[in-house]
């Protein structure tokens, strides 16, 4: 029967049925088949993997992202940042990274980065002449900074299954999350000749200093956040809810760009890609409690703690594996599958599971840009109407130098733990 379930969730996988309802299919019919399991396990353990205080932090930073793109903050976020380094060689590619690396900081989520900031920077890098590829592969290769750099819905995820700090997971993908964005920059200034990228004027100080200005609500959200988590004062879900009611303060009352009228629109649109995360969230708790009956979790187990060479081999393994599961199944399921079968391992190996959720958080947002579920190269590659593949081949610079900084994470684990430790200390 295992193998059957197996055959028929790549079935499913390869004829386009979204992965959710795949896990939900295979979960029922798995259990159904189980004669001393009742089939309402399904629904029960469906009910108890949403059933997080943690988790409400999920569809609250969406919404906190929809706001911010229906209050134009997201454009004066661009303006500033293309009036900053747009006169550089390449400027608007610069420009799209940097923006993306504080839209990271605001909204958590790199799918409403990609539609957000894709709208207009892959239009505008394409009128100003650069080609379709590196307009979407900057843009789907930047975005994937919105799942590392803090706070971040994935590492909230985490967080709740690997029962650790959230506020500490934050400040671990601060240092990479900038890493990852020079990295990516310095993809850009090596093509910028070769390439011949284009160029804008330059911006007199006075004009970059209103639009600096008028930026400042949108540049305080990152530190107004994340300081709140630090500090004590307020939790990940209550930092998700004040970034809510921030970006509705600010779009009404400073920009008044949003109409009270445009609510219920941006209302249903957070529940369609709420339920979206969640329902596979769901659906993957029930999947998992078929696993534990034929004990997938023990093979895993056993594989890991019996294989050699020591916590850098262990955690090569991990990225391998996970990079390949990112490519057809999105994070959240997948952290909820595989995160408790692989956690005791690293645990024994003395890995910390911070460092553990850092390096999986990172090698599922990778997982946004590949083929063929990648998430955040369908949304750039849509914009821009270009195929997949031209997409991918303009993706794939950026993502190798993000597999660069992936690895240094790999090597120098300790290294991501210097700020968390000094924020935490009781922790470590």
């Amino acid at each position: 029967m295992g193998a059957l379930l197996v055959v028929m969730f790549i079935g499913f996988v390869a004829l386009g049925v979204p992965i959710s309802f795949a896990l939900g299919v295979v979960s029922f019919v798995g259990i159904s088949s189980l004669p001393d399991i009742p089939n309402t396990v399904v629904f029960t353990k469906m009910f108890n993997g949403l059933n997080s205080f943690t988790l409400l932090a999920v569809p609250l930073f969406i919404l906190a992202a929809n706001l911010m793109n229906e209050g134009a903050i997201t454009q004066k976020l661009i303006k500033c940042c293309t009036a900053l380094v747009g006169h550089f060689r390449g400027g608007l590619a610069y420009a799209n990274v940097l923006v993306s690396m504080i839209f990271a900081g605001i909204s958590g989520s790199s799918q409403a980065d990609t539609a957000g900031v894709g709208k207009i920077f892959i239009p505008a890098m394409e009128k100003d002449g650069f080609d379709k590829g590196t307009a979407v592969g900057v843009t789907a290769a930047s975005s994937t900074l919105g799942s590392i750099i803090p706070p971040s819905i994935t590492m909230v995820v985490y967080s709740g299954i690997a029962n650790v700090g959230t506020g500490a997971l934050f400040m671990t993908g601060i240092i990479p999350g900038i890493l990852l964005g020079l990295a990516m920059m310095a993809v850009i200034f090596f093509f910028s000749k070769r390439k011949n990228f284009p160029k804008g004027e330059k911006v007199p100080m006075k004009e970059v200093i209103k639009l600096t200005l008028g930026s400042l609500p949108a540049l305080f959200t990152p530190i107004i956040l994340i300081g709140g988590i630090v500090s004590g004062l307020f939790t990940p879900t209550e930092s998700a809810a004040f970034a809510c009611i921030y970006a509705l303060v600010v779009g009404i009352f400073f920009f008044k760009t949003i109409k009270i009228s445009a609510l219920p629109r941006i209302l249903t649109e957070t529940m369609k890609l709420s339920s979206l995360s969640l329902f596979a969230l769901a659906t993957a708790n029930a999947l998992g409690e078929l696993l534990s009956y034929y004990q997938l979790n023990r093979l895993v187990q056993d594989f890991f703690v019996n294989m050699a060479g020591g916590k850098i081999v262990f955690l090569l393994v991990v990225v391998v594996f996970f990079m390949f599961i990112g490519t057809f199944m999105d994070s959240v399921p997948a952290m909820i599958l595989f995160v408790p079968i692989i956690l005791p391992s690293a645990t024994a190996l003395g890995i910390s599971p911070i460092i553990l959720g850092l390096i999986i958080v990172t090698t599922l947002a990778l997982g946004l840009v590949t083929p063929p579920y990648g998430l955040c190269l369908l949304i750039a590659a849509s914009i821009s109407e270009i195929t997949i593949e031209e997409s991918f081949k303009g993706t794939l610079p950026y993502f190798l130098s993000s597999i660069a900084v992936l690895l240094l994470m790999v090597l120098f684990p300790d290294v991501w733990l210097i700020i968390p430790t000094a924020l935490f200390p009781g922790m470590f």
